[in-house]
Order: C-alpha cells, then sequence, then structure tokens
C-alpha cells in the first residue's frame, strides 16, 4: 500500500539554486549542482547464487571478472544473510524490512493459476517508499510476491514499471512462451515454449548431443529482461532511479545458448551428462560447462549495467548492492556444488537454514562514501536494506515501524580494519531466521553464537548451539557445555515469532489455517 500515491518529491531548491549559479558562473564545478542530488539506486539480486560461486568470494573453476572488479571497487559484506532459504519468503524480507518471524510470507507458496501468495495491501515496500520519496521504480527480473492483479502485483506494490516473470514456477525455463509487461502478457518467440521440467524422448542416446536439442529455445528471456533494464536507465538517466535487478540466473533449469559454453567446454572438466533420470529440471549435456556459463552470463549483465551507469554519467551517484536470494542449490545430480566449492566451508545449501543455505555473496559500490578495496565482517541481513538505502537516499527520514532491519550505512562507510575484528558501528543485538519450509526450521544468530532447530513441523525439536567464530562450518554442537547460552537464545527465538496459520510451524505452537 502506497503511503502516500501519484506523489513525486518537489525538485530540491538548493539543487536548483547551485544549478543557476554554475549557469551564470561556468568557472563554478558542474558538481556543485549535483552535490545534494539524492542517488539513484541498483539493486541486484542472483538467483540461488552459492557463498563461493563468485571469484572475489573463492571460487577458482567459475570466471566472474565483472563482479570481481565490483569488489575491488566497493566492500564485500562477508556475513551477510538473505532473507530465508528459497525465493519468495526471502525477497519478501527484502521488499519489507521484516524479518522471517514478522513478515508475511514464509515459504514458496503457488496461488494458481499464477503467482505465490501475495504480500497485502497494509505492507508498505521498499519500492513504494522510494516512489513516493520521487524516484522512478523498476522492476526487471523475477518477482514471486503476488501474481498478475493480486494484491502483491508489482505495479500494485510501488513499482513505476515491472519486466519479467511474475510466478517463479514459470521462471524455471529461460525460454518460455510469454513475459509480463506491466499488466499486459508479451508473447516470445518460442514455439513450442521449452519446458522447466522435462525428461530425454524415449529411446534417445543421453550419450549423443542432439538428444538434448529439445531444451534450447530461439527467445532467451534473460536478454529480453536485461534490454528493459538498460532502457529503464536511459529512460530515467535523469534520476533518482531506483533499478530492482531479480535475475533468474543460476537457477535451474540448465538453459544457456550453446555459444556461451564454449569457454568451459575444452577444461578437461569430465562433464559427464545430465540426464534426469530421477527427476528435476531439464536435461544437458555438460551440465558443469552450462552451470559456469550460466554465472558467466549474470557477471557480463552486471557489467552490462555498470558500462551503461558510466555512458549515462550517472555512475558516481549511484549506490550499486549484489547480491542473492538464498544459498547454492541442492539439486546434486544437474548442479555440481561440491566440484565447484559452491558453498565452501560451509554447511547446507538452498532450503536450510545452516549456513550454506543463507549466507549469500554481496557487495556494495558506493562512491564517495564506501572506500574501495574494502570488507565487513559485522552480521547483516535482506531486511537491513530497506532502512539503509532509506537512509543512502537522503530523503526519507522516517522508517515504517515493524521494520525489522538497521541501516548499514556507517558500517559502508567505515568497513573493517585489516586483520582485525570489526571496528566499533552500529551492531545488531541479533539476527532472526524461521523456515516454514523444509521440515521447519528456525535459527538466531547473537554475537559469535548461533542457535538453530530442525523439523520443527513435527513438534518441538532440540536446540543446536554452533560458535561461528570457532566453528564457521557447523561441525560441532555444543549445545550441552552451553546450557545458560541455550536458554537464552531459545528466549530470543520464542519472542521473535509471530504465529501463522498460513504458513504454520507446529513446533512454534501455530495452527494451520482450515
Amino acid at each position: 500500500m502506497s503511503i502516500s500515491s501519484n506523489f513525486r518529491r518537489p525538485v530540491d531548491f538548493c539543487v536548483v539554486l547551485a544549478a543557476l549559479v554554475v549557469s551564470l558562473d561556468p568557472s563554478r564545478p558542474a558538481l556543485a549542482a549535483e552535490a545534494s542530488a539524492p542517488p539513484n539506486i541498483v539493486l541486484i539480486v542472483a538467483d540461488d547464487l552459492g557463498y563461493r560461486e563468485l571469484g572475489c568470494f573463492g571460487q577458482e573453476k567459475i570466471r566472474t571478472p565483472r563482479l570481481d572488479a565490483l569488489a575491488t571497487e566497493g566492500m564485500r559484506l562477508t556475513r551477510h544473510y538473505a532473507g530465508n532459504a528459497v525465493c519468495a519468503p526471502s525477497r519478501c524480507v527484502l521488499m519489507t524490512g521484516k524479518h522471517p518471524g514478522h513478515a508475511v510470507v514464509r515459504d514458496n507458496k503457488s496461488t494458481p493459476p499464477e503467482g505465490q501468495y501475495p504480500i497485502p495491501d497494509s505492507e508498505v515496500t521498499l519500492a513504494e517508499l522510494l516512489h513516493d520519496a520521487g524516484y522512478a521504480t523498476g522492476a526487471f527480473g523475477k518477482w514471486g510476491l503476488g501474481g498478475p492483479g493480486s494484491s502483491g502485483d508489482p505495479i500494485r506494490q510501488g513499482f513505476d514499471r515491472f519486466f519479467g516473470y511474475n510466478c517463479q514456477a514459470h521462471a524455471h525455463s529461460y525460454y518460455p512462451d510469454y513475459l509480463w509487461d506491466n499488466d499486459q502478457r508479451i508473447s516470445l518467440e518460442n514455439d513450442p515454449a521449452v519446458p522447466g521440467h522435462a525428461g530425454l524422448a524415449e529411446g534417445a542416446d543421453p550419450d549423443d548431443p542432439r538428444s538434448y536439442d529439445a531444451f534450447k529455445g530461439c527467445d532467451y528471456a534473460p536478454d529480453r529482461i536485461h534490454e528493459a533494464a538498460l532502457a529503464f536507465l536511459r529512460e530515467q538517466k535523469d534520476g533518482p532511479f531506483f533499478l530492482y535487478y531479480p535475475s533468474i540466473i543460476p537457477h535451474v533449469a540448465l538453459h544457456i545458448p550453446d555459444e556461451e559454453l564454449t569457454p568451459y567446454l575444452d577444461l578437461g572438466w569430465n562433464d559427464p551428462p545430465f540426464t534426469r533420470a530421477k527427476g528435476g529440471y531439464t536435461p544437458h549435456f555438460t551440465p558443469r560447462a552450462a552451470y559456469a556459463a550460466m554465472i558467466t552470463r549474470l557477471d557480463r549483465e552486471v557489467g552490462a549495467i555498470l558500462d551503461e551507469l558510466d555512458r549515462l554519467g550517472v555512475a558516481e551517484n549511484t549506490l550499486v548492492i549484489f547480491t542473492s536470494d538464498n544459498g547454492a542449490t541442492h539439486l546434486n545430480e544437474e548442479v555440481d556444488v561440491d566440484f565447484f566449492g559452491s558453498v565452501g566451508e560451509l554447511r547446507g545449501l538452498k532450503g536450510s537454514l545452516y549456513e550454506g543455505g543463507i549466507r549469500v555473496p554481496s557487495i556494495v559500490r558506493w562512491p564517495g562514501h564506501v572506500s574501495p578495496g574494502t570488507e565487513t565482517a559485522v552480521i547483516s541481513g535482506f531486511e537491513d536494506w530497506l532502512p539503509t538505502i532509506l537512509e543512502a537516499s537522503g530523503q526519507i527520514t522516517d522508517v515504517p515501524a515493524g521494520v525489522d532491519g538497521v541501516s548499514l550505512v556507517q558500517r559502508l562507510e567505515e568497513g573493517d580494519t585489516p586483520a582485525s575484528p570489526p571496528r566499533p558501528g552500529p551492531e545488531r543485538p541479533f539476527l532472526y531466521r524461521e523456515f516454514a519450509g523444509y521440515g521447519g526450521q528456525q535459527c538466531v544468530f547473537a554475537g559469535r553464537w548461533k542457535a538453530i532447530r530442525q523439523q520443527l513441523r513435527k513438534g518441538p525439536a532440540a536446540t543446536e548451539l554452533y560458535d561461528l567464530t570457532a566453528d564457521p562450518g557447523e561441525a560441532n554442537d555444543v549445545a550441552a557445555e552451553h546450557p545458560d547460552i541455550v536458554r537464552r537464545l531459545e528466549a530470543l527465538m520464542a519472542s521473535q515469532h509471530d504465529p501463522s496459520s498460513v504458513f504454520p510451524i507446529a513446533g512454534l505452537g501455530d495452527t494451520a489455517k482450515n
């Protein structure tokens, strides 16, 4: 629900005055006119990108030169946590600034004929706040927070422009028959559309690359989405603008144009075909090469956005945030996360509240505010981006009631000193996560400690305790050695859970909606 519909922030008098001064005295630098201009915001969210799948986060096999360069130009957040362990609830945290114990959407939940469980009109989103502060707002990619025409439709939640997939199930194919352009379905030239879930034809030879041709289309949806996003930047170059770019890459299926596989085909990877013998997404003849190529494709798209900011002359006044909606996929048959070391030393994958499922690679570039080549190990999460972006905008001083996030602006501007603990700054007392899916899970971070519980949909469960400073891989449960800490963190977890009948967790006392 928009706080003040159709409100556009009036032109800043100081900016106008500065521009007038420059026009009268050409010797004054043009930057004086731009000094108080609100920054543009570019928020890029990868889909299922693992913590160690970028070179700047330790990846050794997949090429990500543009994102690695972005890290050298800005700051790496090494303890940043997605909103949840799967798509929709993670994005709900991002858009509303509410952690999963307070957010409306707490698991993936389809709402036929298309879309996912919608965020209601009563929720105030980041897009609405920026729109009402005078930003042009555009979303390009995968939405997943409410079907077309629902209360959660992106054009009803603060976005002036949306282009891409509304439904995350529809996004399982990179060669669909249509995408959404605001409230209009736009046909793509894929006849027929390539399914996201299908097997080899009966009798097909799995060792013949031609057997996989059925899963190649003509009209690659990421191309369409990317072109629309760049057009938005050009149209809104006078700013301020908010570009939300929730890419569908590298979420399976393994769909990538053949020509983009080339750099990975002759590396001696012994890349056995994925034939979908046990189910999953569509087969691919060289799945390791395909997955690597998809991430390199994402890297190139990010680079093109950064290049466009430079070309338009707005890069110096643009805050760029890159992150991922959750950890790497658990579908080992088609994405060999062990081969790539997708989460490195971390335990768990997508769907898990262990570190590998929710700790994600994150980079921030903000010229004049974030020092190049810095990093921070402070614990942060998706709920923090809403208050951070609001403070960075300089236009919004009041964060909506109920927001759980804290602004990271001071942390971004200070960073951590090399080879030392984080410097004093705004520290959150805890970070809370719960997830109604994959058996029902709950965890809380407080300082060096992490408490986590599993299988809560069956009823109450024992609490595990990990010292993440000594044991980042969560290999040693030390709950028995620290009963006082366990009791304190259990009380904290209990205090952060609001009951949900739509996404019930029986072990937390919820009752399912009839």
